[in-house]
């Protein structure tokens, strides 16, 4: 059971996490030879003020 676990900083569309999560597990399956209903895919989105590189919140970012 591949576990597939993707974080992101919020604000895809609905549209585009359903493309992502149907990519994803196409290549799963393609790669590993799991069947698609035994690879799970967790989104996990993060809001601009929770993220930060280099010590600067996204959220600050111009």
């Amino acid at each position: 059971m591949p576990i597939v676990n993707i974080q992101l900083i919020a604000g895809r569309s609905q549209d585009q996490l359903k493309a992502l999560v149907a990519d994803v597990t196409a290549a799963v399956v393609k790669d590993t030879g799991a069947p698609a209903e035994h690879v799970h895919v967790i989104l996990d989105e993060m809001q601009k003020n929770r993220y930060s590189v280099g010590g600067v919140l996204k959220s600050d970012e111009k």
